[in-house]
Parts: structure tokens; C-alpha cells; sequence
């Protein structure tokens, strides 16, 4: 460190009039009047920096993640790799770069889900091609696959809910069909992990008393048949409206009666519990 500090030394131009640096907000010697702090500004907007920090900045306004800082280090990771592709990338990277623009931020957090879901699109169109003209089926419903395996979701419900939301691999699938279909796999994860959660208030392991169970699925059900309109997360939200009060009285009744209870498992449940969800989502015509 020491040499370190003595090469820069050596190496640092003295300036004419004096024998140290030049005080904050005077031109630098030989700099035509420019001063310092206004050079290493306009530097950073010609490079690009500027920009970029604050986009970056953004997005992590928008996902609000629980470590901003690593966040912060994948963003310019992906960007570094983006960038240093000299030939187009292909469909792996392309869905990979897909999938990480989808998953930056909530679902509920419109405006920023809009525009990552638009990023993404852009990402599997190649880049070049108009919007209007559509993303490969087969992109698509690779995309929407992907998104699946990253929650607790049951591989039933999930390969369900491709079914009814994926396209044909010949088709051009226009942007309006590609956010319904990322937004309905995203609310499908996270209704299963709230059953999920669900479950582990009703028994303790891997098993619940199935009067319980069969209890908290009819409220449930009440709950979701109570939505009105083909948005996803419209369903999220009537589930979320059972409240306790309505759990506590279906789980009491349940009890009361003189039948013998058997168990049910957390696989079943779940699968139950998303087969109420994914028998509301529309299919894509």
C-alpha cells in the first residue's frame, strides 16, 4: 500500500500555480475554464452512467427487495453480460433475461410489473421485432413453465394452468395475452404459498384433520365464488378477504360433528386448494 501511495505520488502532475490540488469549484490548470466537479459530472451523463445508476435506483424503488445490495449487484451483473454478447443471444439467455425481468418486482405493484412485463416481452421478440407483432408461442409458454417451477405450487395445478393460458408454438402471442399469462402464473404461486401457510395453522407435520381441512376449502370457495371479473389477482384478493372470524366458525362447526375424522395431507390440501383457484382462471381463446 505504502508503494502504492508513493507511484501515485510520483506520478501526479503539479500544478503550475501552486503546489496542491485546485479548491472545489476552480478550474483546473489547462482545463479552459472548466471546473472540476462539472468535467466529472458531464464525464458521467456522456458515458452513460448517470442513466444507468438511476434506473438502477428505480428498480430497486419498485421491488423493494429485502437485500437491496445484492439486487443491486445481479442488475449490473445482467446488464454487464447483456452488453458484452457480441452475437444475439439465444433462446436460453433470452428467457433466462425474461424471466429475471418478470420477477423483479410484485405483481401488486402495477405500474413496475407493466413495465418489466414489457421489458421481458421485448427480451423474447428478438429485440427487433415490433411489439405488434408478437412473441413466439413456444417462448412463451417456456417462459410461463419457468415461472411455475419457481414456487410451491403442485406440478397438477401447474401443468393445469399451462393448459388453459398457453398458446400454440406457431402463433404470435400479442402483448395483452403474454401479461395475463405471467400475471396468472405469478398469482398461482403465491395463492399456493398462502395455502400452504394456510395449512400449517390446521395440523402440525405433514397431516391436518381432514373435517378441517374440508371446512377451510368450503370457505375458501365461498370466498372465491364471491369474485367478480377474469383478473387473477381479483381471486388473490377475495381469498384474502377470510378472515378469521369466518375460518374460527367453519373449523368450529367441523368439529361438532360426531364423525370420526380422518387426516389429510399438505399435498392434498394444496392441490385442493389450487384447483379452486385455477377452475377461475379464463382460458386463453
Amino acid at each position: 500500500m505504502a508503494a502504492y501511495e508513493r507511484r501515485r505520488a510520483a506520478a501526479a502532475p503539479v500544478p503550475a500555480g501552486g503546489s496542491g490540488p485546485p479548491e472545489p469549484g476552480r478550474a483546473a490548470p489547462g482545463g479552459g475554464g472548466v471546473p472540476a466537479e462539472g468535467s466529472a459530472a458531464d464525464f458521467l451523463l456522456r458515458a452513460g452512467v448517470t442513466a444507468m445508476v438511476r434506473e438502477a435506483l428505480l428498480k430497486v424503488l419498485e421491488a423493494r427487495p429485502a437485500e437491496p445490495v445484492s439486487f443491486l449487484a445481479e442488475y449490473f451483473e445482467r446488464l454487464v453480460l447483456a452488453e458484452a454478447a457480441a452475437e444475439p443471444a439465444g433462446p436460453p439467455q433470452r428467457l433466462a433475461r425474461a424471466l429475471w425481468y418478470v420477477c423483479l418486482a410484485h405483481h401488486s405493484h402495477r405500474t413496475a410489473f407493466d413495465s418489466n412485463a414489457g421489458a421481458a416481452y421485448e427480451v423474447l421478440g428478438c429485440g427487433g421485432r415490433r411489439r405488434a407483432a408478437g412473441v413466439d408461442g413456444r417462448l412463451y409458454s417456456e417462459l410461463l413453465r419457468r415461472i411455475c417451477q419457481r414456487g410451491a405450487a403442485p406440478a397438477e395445478a401447474a401443468a393445469e394452468l399451462l393448459r388453459r393460458v398457453r398458446c400454440r408454438d406457431h402463433e404470435a402471442v400479442p402483448f395483452d395475452v403474454f401479461r395475463y399469462g405471467v400475471l396468472t402464473c405469478c398469482v398461482l404461486l403465491e395463492f399456493a404459498a398462502k395455502a400452504d401457510a394456510l395449512f400449517a395453522v390446521l395440523g402440525a407435520g405433514g397431516s391436518a384433520d381432514s373435517r378441517l381441512c374440508q371446512a377451510v376449502l368450503r370457505a375458501l370457495e365461498d370466498a372465491l365464488g364471491a369474485g367478480h371479473g377474469s383478473r387473477p389477482a381479483r381471486y388473490l384478493e377475495a381469498g384474502s378477504r377470510l378472515g378469521p372470524d369466518r375460518l374460527a366458525l367453519a373449523m368450529e362447526q367441523a368439529l361438532q360433528e360426531r364423525k370420526l375424522g380422518s387426516s389429510m395431507s399438505r399435498e392434498e390440501f394444496l392441490s385442493k386448494a389450487t384447483a379452486l383457484f385455477i377452475a377461475k382462471v379464463k382460458p386463453v381463446e
